[in-house]
């Protein structure tokens, strides 16, 4: 049986994904903070899907429960061969407001920890010349809209760099930028998004079929939603001046 590890896995894009791994009959180890809401999971997928799935709570801001699940990755009897790393949290106030911690946090839960589970997981993978990667980045990887933006920013353009060295290989690394979608993500930032207009939300399901389409077809980035990848051609080609102005229209909507 293949194996596949989401972090993130008990909520949003990362429960999509592990609905979507399941059903294509991969067995699971699930990654997240919340001990009782894994379980939960792990007992319904394991139960509708008939797969194995095995839990690890960690939070991936501390460097022992990092580690933990480094050593998950790292283990040979029990190779993994596909990795989500989708874990994330935003923060809704201004760098000149925020909380030096909180921050710090950020960094290390958007860019450190992915970081470091790659490096873990790759070296079997080449050894096998097979396995699949999708880093859950964003749309606000391409503005320049707070410290979440440049997290994510490093993710892409890490994924993109990755995705070129082993272009002679036959693993997949894709770097999933979604813009606003319907999770508990804004939720737990207490962002207030009741401006935002309709069209521009998406589903999480359909994020990640398509995500996982994209890394199939051997696709560096994938960003779903007509409206979104309107938004990132003018981010990604426009001129800086205005990408910094829409940058911070879209922070100011919020807070």
């Amino acid at each position: 049986m293949t194996t596949a590890l989401v972090t993130g896995a008990t909520a949003g894009i990362g429960e999509s994904f592990t609905r979507l791994l399941a059903a294509k009959g991969y067995d699971l180890v699930l990654v997240a903070r919340d001990k009782k809401r894994l379980q939960e999971r792990a007992d319904s997928l394991s139960k509708k899907y008939k797969i194995e799935v095995e839990v690890l709570q960690a939070d991936l801001s501390v460097p022992a429960q990092l580690a933990k699940v480094e050593k998950r990755l790292e283990n040979p009897k029990k190779p993994i061969d596909v990795l989500i790393n989708n874990a994330g949290f935003g923060i809704k106030d201004s760098f000149l407001r925020s909380n030096i911690a909180d921050e710090i946090l950020l960094i290390d839960v958007l860019a450190k920890a992915p970081m470091q589970l790659m490096h873990a997981v790759l070296p079997q993978m080449l050894a096998r010349d097979s396995g699949t990667i999708i880093n859950v980045s964003s749309v606000a990887s391409f503005i320049a809209g707070g410290t979440y933006s440049a997290a994510k920013s490093y993710l892409t353009v890490h994924t993109e760099s990755l995705h070129t060295e082993l272009s002679k290989t036959n693993l997949k690394i894709s770097a999933l930028c979604p813009g606003f979608t319907h999770t508990e993500f804004h939720q737990r930032g207490k962002m207030k998004m009741s401006g935002l207009p309709n069209f521009m939300w998406l589903e999480a399901d359909q994020v990640v079929a398509k995500s996982w389409q994209a890394a199939m077809a051997g696709k560096a980035i994938c960003i779903p939603g007509w409206q979104y990848k309107t938004l990132s051609t003018i981010a990604r080609f426009g001129p800086r001046p205005l990408v910094r102005k829409l940058g911070i229209k879209v922070r100011a909507r919020q807070r």
